[in-house]
């Protein structure tokens, strides 16, 4: 098993392609670009966006040379800041082109059901390039910052789409807290959040 630490600059675009990857079968993303062909080089960009601007006080985790990452927002600070947003926005816009509407929609009836009454440590995007899927890497990427909650007594809250991360993340102690429906007709996102475990 790699070595899993903090993502440092030169990990950036490994870690945007290895998500790339990762999400590019994903029924959200399906359903915004149904042409493998379009969807391709807009995932590739939407990620290289997301790597290469991280709010501060972000942590994007990489497991050595392994095609896998992990992006998490510390307690409070899952909300990306106004002026993050604002300057993000023109390269999203690219990315999505017609979609953009929808992309929105979807975005914004995630952040309304976004839990707010206690603080957590969101996982924002976790995956692993298919050819080194099932090696456990996505375990290894979860551990240092689920370690963490369970130290700092912090609950963890993501959203996912597909029945195989939605398996894998139960194993590691989360629970189905919601439903969601992405807006005009798309597939179904589960809500999920881990209780802290006492060290």
């Amino acid at each position: 098993m790699p070595e899993v630490r903090r993502a440092s600059e030169e990990d950036r675009p490994g870690a945007a392609a290895a998500l790339a990857d990762a999400f590019f079968a994903d029924p959200v993303w399906e359903f915004f670009f149904p042409d493998p062909d379009d969807r391709r080089p807009r995932i590739r960009r939407f990620f290289e966006v997301e790597t290469g601007h991280l709010p501060a006080g972000r942590e994007m985790w990489v497991a050595g040379d392994a095609p896998a990452a992990a992006i998490w927002a510390p307690p409070g600070r899952w909300r990306p800041p106004v002026p993050h947003t604002a300057a993000v926005a023109p390269a999203l816009a690219r990315v999505f082109g017609r979609r953009l509407i929808a992309a929105a929609r979807a975005q914004n009836l995630i952040e309304r059901s976004h839990p707010e009454d206690e603080p957590h440590w969101y996982l924002h995007y976790l995956g692993a390039a298919p050819a080194a899927q099932g090696r456990g890497l996505g375990a290894a990427l979860m551990a240092p910052v689920l370690r963490r909650c369970d130290e700092q007594a912090t609950a963890a809250f993501l959203e996912t789409s597909t029945p195989r991360a939605r398996a894998l993340y139960m194993r590691h102690g989360f629970e189905i807290v919601g439903e969601l429906d992405v807006p005009g007709g798309g597939p179904r996102i589960w809500q999920m959040w881990r209780p802290s475990r006492p060290t």
